[in-house]
């Protein structure tokens, strides 16, 4: 069973959408007993890094999921979903992440903040389940990873940012497949084929 992470906030329809159309058994869950059942999770994502780790905390579901995630199982995180993968962000100081990734959440420092719209992605990392393409950010934030090795996409937003992390099981994009048709379809398509 595929569980698309409830933590109260996130983009949940439109993922659900997509899934609904690859045929995918699913179930949009905020229980902890489902996380730990699942065998593999999508965190979509927007809102606040801060929020949604106390929203995590206080529905208990970030101990499953830091369990599930080292225990193995495919997991794809989107936005806010790759953010909360790493130590700390600029947008809440103080709270801390999932510690699964080493690195930090910065704020951009030029141009318009927040980015939105599209952007070309630049895929670093031999067998991603990326492809180049223009794909919908909406961010303030990028994060900047202590093992560059981890970093399967760049882009571009007057300094070049991670787009996408890849290593093992985990998989993240700060730019949400679900609303970058035709290339972030095939995209989500290509990642659960691969997992």
């Amino acid at each position: 069973m595929l569980a698309v992470l409830d933590y109260g906030g996130g983009n949940l329809k439109s993922i659900v959408n997509r899934l609904e159309a690859f045929g995918i058994d699913h179930a949009v869950t905020g229980k902890a007993e489902d996380i730990l059942r699942a065998d593999r999770i999508v965190f979509p994502g927007q809102g606040h890094f801060g929020q949604v780790m106390q929203s995590l905390t206080f529905k208990g579901l970030a101990e499953p999921l830091i369990a599930r995630i080292k225990q193995g199982i495919p997991f794809l995180g989107i936005c806010v979903g790759l953010q909360v993968l790493f130590d700390e962000s600029e947008e809440a100081p103080g709270v801390r992440g999932l510690g699964l990734l080493k690195g930090k959440i910065v704020r951009f420092t030029q141009g318009k903040i927040p980015q939105i719209g599209w952007n070309k992605i630049n895929v670093t990392a031999a067998n991603s389940f990326l492809q180049e393409d223009y794909f919908y950010f909406v961010n303030s934030y990028h994060a900047v990873c202590d093992n560059p090795s981890v970093i399967s996409a760049t882009a571009e937003y007057h300094i070049p940012f991670t787009a996408a992390v890849e290593t093992g099981n985990i998989a993240a994009t700060q730019f949400h497949p679900e609303k970058s048709g035709q290339a972030g379809y095939d995209a989500l398509l290509r990642w659960i084929m691969k997992s």
